[in-house]
Parts: structure tokens; sequence; C-alpha cells
């Protein structure tokens, strides 16, 4: 069914929040409290989250702004890109959003399979025939789901996210009651061997750069907000309650055991550290827990990695056949290629652990580009003073958001860089043969290959890099 026949389901704002805060909150949060103490004590923690929360937080307000200042454009972190920047840095944006959420997709289930693994030996570490077959299964289970419609996937996700908190906020209680001290007090610059407080922060950093993908998640889904305003509203109370639950995670462990004993326990390092504190039903609790967050946040990746192909399908930027919408409101098309997509990924990995590994930095990098678009559209506006009046408040609210702009550009260009130039020369071998997709959709709109000179620096870019990453790989300067 077209688009135009069927009826939008409208979310409010505590819907949209669950959207974001099931997008951040996945397997990640489970492994906190090792990979901070193999860096720093409590002291490096708290700058570090201050850090990162404020970088992020520019861009939870970037988004905000965005929402307010421009309404109409639907799937954010695709139409901001289009808009401010051109069809086709709008399509890379899409396309690289979707492979994004595609690949981290097939990243939850092996972690399923690998929890699961702990019961039921025949799953191994999540790489074994059976594993995949069990991912399988759960892959096209979720299609089924939300193909049943969005306000079913919607209410699900609440229940979701209601569930996988619950455990955590437990985990953080249990901890603050038997929180030693001395313990904490040891904690507090870090193990024996822990260098510079500089560059323990450095070094934590790293853990935190791509901890809050999924801020944008009420944006991407704007086309069936209620109201505009509950988009940035529903972005900022997400993302803030996302800041504490990771933070405290973190800082709470130092209190249970020195920090070289829990940068020495296996992951999931949450489990190790409530085991020693309540014993062998706390490693169950936080393993039941893990599974129950990486369903929660691939449904609402599922959600999103198909809402932005839509939204681009239904703009002319990609092939027609992708803004194909069914009675309940579901773009049936983009989901089963997200779902089919997700499966050839899911195959590789089997075949290849080094290569599913890669996976993981590689979904971070496709995601970042999408985001640093998104900073810069603000930025954009509020330069050009587009949007906003002439009265007083609307002169302040400019230099305000042009602050946010310029602060959430610079934080992602950091993370970008953070990710290296080897892994995004190595994302534009999945971006560059993409661009057939877009060529499709010009053709089907009557629209010209090259719309301007800055499409061909663009492309020239985008194949350029492409061939470098692919001869670095068959020299071995870059590695998989």
């Amino acid at each position: 069914m077209s688009e135009s026949r069927a009826t939008t389901v409208r979310l409010g704002a505590g819907s949209l929040a669950a959207v974001v805060v099931g997008s951040m909150v996945g397997a990640g949060v489970f492994s906190l409290p090792g990979r901070f103490a193999e860096n720093t004590g409590v002291v490096g923690a708290l700058i570090a989250w201050t850090i990162a929360g404020t970088g992020m937080l520019m861009l939870a307000f970037a988004f905000q702004a965005l929402a307010n200042r421009k309404p109409h454009l639907d799937a954010g972190v695709y139409s901001y890109a289009k808009t401010g920047f051109g069809d086709l840095l709008g399509f890379f944006s899409a396309f690289g959003y979707w492979a994004s959420a595609c690949v981290g997709n097939v990243t939850y289930w092996v972690l399923i399979m690998s929890t699961l693994g702990a019961w039921v030996p025949a799953l191994g570490d999540g790489d074994t025939i059976w594993a995949m077959l069990g991912a399988t299964a759960g892959l096209w289970v979720t299609f089924l789901l939300v193909r049943r419609g969005v306000r079913e996937a919607a209410a699900v996700n609440r229940i979701v996210t209601v569930a996988k908190l619950v455990p955590i906020v437990v985990f953080i209680v249990i901890s603050l009651t038997v929180l030693d001290p001395e313990v904490f007090a040891a904690n507090l610059l870090g193990g024996p061997d822990a260098g510079p407080l500089f560059d323990q922060v450095r070094g934590t950093m790293l853990v935190t750069v791509f901890a809050f993908l999924g801020v944008e998640g009420a944006s991407v889904y704007s086309r069936h907000a209620k109201r505009r305003k509950d988009v940035g509203r529903a972005t900022v109370l997400g993302f803030l309650a996302v800041l504490a639950v990771f933070a405290s995670v973190t800082i709470v462990s130092y209190g249970v055991l020195p920090a070289d004993e829990i940068a020495a326990l296996h992951e999931p390092s949450m489990a190790g550290v409530l085991e020693a504190a309540v014993g062998e039903w706390g490693a169950v609790l936080v393993s039941i827990a893990l599974i129950v967050a990486v369903l929660g946040a691939y449904l609402a990746w599922t959600l999103m990695a198909a809402e932005v192909v839509f939204t681009a399908a239904r703009d002319g930027d990609f092939p027609r056949s992708f803004a194909t919408m069914s009675e309940r409101d579901v773009p049936t098309v983009a989901l089963l290629g997200s779902t089919i997509f997700a499966q050839l990924v899911l195959v590789v990995a089997y075949f290849s652990a080094d290569a599913f590994g890669f996976a993981l930095d590689l979904t971070s990098a496709l995601a970042l580009v999408p985001l640093l678009f998104a900073a810069g559209y603000l930025l954009q506006i509020a330069i050009r003073s587009d949007g906003y009046g002439p009265d007083a408040p609307s002169r302040r609210a400019r230099v305000v958001e042009l602050v946010i702009g310029a602060l959430a550009t610079v934080y992602v260009v950091f993370l970008l860089l953070g990710a290296g130039l080897e892994l995004l020369l190595i994302s534009l071998i999945v971006q560059a043969p993409a661009t057939l997709l877009y060529f499709i959709a010009r053709r089907e709109n009557g629209r010209p290959f090259i719309a301007s000179a800055a499409d061909v620096v663009v492309l020239a870019v985008a194949f350029g890099g492409a061939a470098v990453a692919v001869v670095g790989l068959a020299s071995g300067w870059l590695a998989i």
C-alpha cells in the first residue's frame, strides 16, 4: 500500500523517549565497569563522563533545536543532511545510517546467543551454527513483529525499555548498599598500574565515544510525533536518563571491588560485580537483563533503520519501492531490506570472527557521519539566520543555537577522529557502491544523475577513498 493510503500512527513524548532510551541502552552498559576499570579510577571516570556527557548533550540540544526550527523535516539525520548539503549527501547520510543500524543489529543477536551459551553449550560464544540459526530465527521473528504495526512495536519497546532498566537500577541500588568506603577511596585514582590522570581520561574517552549512539532516535521517528515539540523534549529527556544510568553504573562499581579485579572480570563485567556483591544470582540477573536490553535496542534500531530508508525513498533519494507502506503504517519493503541486509551480515560474521569484531567499529563510523551533517545543519541555519525572527528573543535564541551547533559539530568531528582515518576509509567501501541505489532513484524520478559540481567532488572523494581502502587492504596497510 502506498503512503498516501496509510494512516500515520502518532506517538507521544513518552513513546518517543522510550525509542531514544531503547536504542542507547544496549549491551554496552553491562560492560562499562570493566572497560572503565581497565583505564581509570573514580576521578578519571567522572571527568570522562563529564566531557562525553557535555558533548552529547550539545548534540541532543541540536536535535531539539532543529525539531523546533524545522518541524516539517522528517527522519532528522537524513532530511537535515539533504536540506542543508544536497541530495547526494542526504543519500549518503540515509544509507550510512541504515547500514550502521543493520550491521549493529547483528552484533545484538550474537551477544544474545553468547549469553545463552552459558546455559546451552551448543551456542558457544555465539559463533556456532546453532547460534547462527537461533539469531536468524530472532531476526525474522522481529521482522514479523514490527510488520504487525508501528503502534504494536512501540508498545513492546516501552515494555522492554522498562524491563531492562529495572535490573540496572537494582544493580545500582545493591552496589550502593554494599559499597565499601575503603575500596572506593583506593579506586579514586585507578588501579596500581594506572598512569597520569590525563592519559587515564584519554584512554577512557574511547569507551565513551560511541556509548550514546541512538540519541537521535526521536528525531528519526519525528513523522509519528503527536506534537513536533515532543521530538526535542524526548531527545533531551531520554539522553539525560541514559547519562545518569551509564555514569551511575560505572561509579558505584568502584565501591564493590578493586579496580584491577573489576578490569579482570569476564564480560559482561556488571555480572561479576553484582555476583561479588550478592552471590551467583546476581550474575544470572544481569545475564537476563542483558538479553532483554539487547532485544529492546534491536527493536528500536530496526524501527529507525526502516524509517530513514522509507523517508529517503519517499523523497526520491532511494528507489521508489522502499516507500511502500502497509495499512498498519509500516514501511514493509524498507523493513524487509533491513532484515535481509542483517541476515547477510550475520552469515559473514559466522564465517569470520575477526570481520565481525571489525563490524562493531564500522557500525559506529557509519553512524557518526549522519550525526555530523545534523550538527552542521544547525550551525548552518544559525549562521544564515534561517528560521529566526528579528525580535530580541529570536536573536538571543540564534546566538544560543549557534553556540550549540558549533560545539556539537566540533564534538562529532572529535568522535570521527577517534574512530581513525583507516576506519573511515574502509567505511567508504560500503558507501561508494551504494550510489547505484541513488542513481536508480534519480532515473525513476527523472532527475539528473549529477546535480552540481559539488556532487562531482563528493563522488570523487567517495570512490577515491574506497579505492585507497581497497589498495590498503590488499597491501596490508589497512587491516580488518
